[in-house]
């Protein structure tokens, strides 16, 4: 006897149209990588990561107001500007290539581990390409 009602889709076995990881605006599967003019078979498919990311230092804002405020009373206070602000800039570029495509797609590099954390993520994908 079968259960009159079938069990809701989000606990369905997964096929092979679940998405394994998302890389910018590529989408990986299992045996397809999906990038905005279509879906493509990953099998064989060539993955690139470059770092197009920098570490801006520059002398913090604060560090030059508390320095001109008390300049005057002691010449010590010049030590505020030795505080720094760091940042970091750019971004993280991925490119996919395979039989009749080819797409790069750009992610924002927002902290120091950015490029380590999609370089994990484009092994990963290395793995099913092969």
């Amino acid at each position: 006897m079968q259960p009159s009602h079938a069990a809701p889709e989000a606990y369905a076995p997964a096929g092979d149209n679940a998405v394994l990881t998302a890389i910018g605006d590529i989408s990986v599967g299992g045996s397809w990588v999906q990038i905005p003019t279509g879906r493509f078979p990953i099998k064989g498919s060539v993955w690139t990561v470059q770092d197009f990311s920098r570490n801006e230092e520059k002398i913090s804002t604060v560090g030059i107001v508390l320095a001109v405020l008390f300049i005057w009373l002691c010449f010590l206070s010049l030590l505020f500007l030795l505080m720094k602000e760091r940042r970091v800039t750019g971004h993280v570029q991925v490119t996919v290539q395979g039989q009749g495509f080819h797409h790069s797609t750009m992610i924002p590099a927002v902290s120091a581990q950015t490029f380590f954390q999609v370089s994990q993520q484009v092994n990963y994908v290395r793995g099913l390409a092969a």
